[in-house]
């Protein structure tokens, strides 16, 4: 079982730049895929940016295409998530998640393929 801690949230102005992390503890062979999700209250959870931890193949959600910057550190069993240009709207509970490949090219947003979640770390962007 692969345990997930993020960190680096916090509140900013927009425009402001915040950089989280996912250090992963255990290991998994099959937990290629890591991505990042976000939600706030009353909406559904939903995908950011994701990333195979081999081949580095990222996606990323139409809102933040620009903007976000979803990067990995094999050696430290971590990702990163570099959000630029934030805005009110970015402001959420970002929870870093892994899970299998399932194939199609890049790591989907389809919550039921992650296997293992963290805590989450909220983000808070104000105008």
């Amino acid at each position: 079982q692969v345990q997930l801690v993020e960190s680096g949230g916090g509140s900013v102005q927009a425009g402001g730049s915040l950089r989280l992390s996912c250090e992963a503890s255990g290991y998994s062979a099959s937990a290629r895929c890591r991505g990042w999700f976000r939600q706030t209250p009353g909406k559904k959870r939903e995908g950011v940016a994701s990333i195979h931890t081999l081949s580095g193949a990222t996606h990323y959600a139409d809102s933040v295409k620009g903007r976000f910057v979803i990067s990995k550190d094999n050696a430290e069993n971590a990702i990163y998530l570099q959000m630029n240009s934030l805005k009110p709207e970015d402001t959420a509970m970002y929870y870093c998640a892994t899970g299998p490949f399932y194939g199609g090219g890049y790591c989907s947003f389809v919550e039921s393929d992650f296997a293992s979640w963290g805590e989450g770390t909220q983000v808070t962007v104000s105008s």
